[in-house]
């Protein structure tokens, strides 16, 4: 199954299994590419934040027009920071953003569960380090790159380059298939 992308100077397409890396700046606005990777050409999505609550993830959602209806939303903040919450078919909560087995689990949950195109955003990679180390968020990253390619999905996983040292930005860098790298003043270059 192939999948549109609808993110400037990449592919038309890509095939079911593909994770794009979406390298930006710090301050970089990446919520333009990632609702129109959502919502294009896509059945149902899940939404792991790790740097947002699910409500400022609701609000991006309706900002951007993105069909809340087909939208999962896995909140990887409000436990910690001790919000109120009320999970719901379509918010999920773990406890925190280093519960890193808690977010593989449910992504996995969410794609046993749909069917049709299916796309995951990740939100953000770098708080996944922040809060844990490299390399377990790296082994997580790796597992939802697996649960994608087991269920013909497509992921994009944000992480901020400014905050990361050469090494480790090639390290993640070769997990993906793609690469999507936002400037500053909002071009995109990209590696396919």
């Amino acid at each position: 199954m192939d999948y549109q992308l609808a993110i400037e100077n990449t592919p038309d397409t890509v095939p079911g299994g593909t994770g794009v890396l979406l390298l930006h700046p710090s301050t970089g606005e990446t919520d333009r590419i990632d609702t129109d990777f959502l919502s294009t050409d896509t059945d149902e999505m899940l939404v792991i934040s790790t740097r947002t609550t699910a409500r400022e993830v609701r609000q991006k959602l309706e900002h951007y027009e993105v069909d809340e209806e087909r939208a999962t939303i896995l909140d990887a903040l409000s436990v910690e920071r001790g919000y109120t919450r009320r999970q719901s078919e379509n918010v999920k909560y773990v406890s925190a953003p280093d519960d890193l087995d808690g977010i593989v689990d449910e992504t996995r949950v969410f794609l046993e569960s749909t069917e049709g195109k299916r796309r995951v955003s990740l939100d953000s990679v770098t708080e996944m380090v922040y809060y844990s180390d490299a390399e377990r968020a790296a082994e997580a990253v790796d597992a939802i790159l697996e649960l994608l390619e087991e269920h013909d999905a497509v992921g994009l996983f944000h992480l901020a380059k400014g905050v990361h040292d050469d090494d480790e930005l090639a390290d993640f860098r070769a997990r993906f298939d793609g690469v999507v790298d936002l400037s500053e003043d909002g071009s995109v270059d990209a590696d396919f």
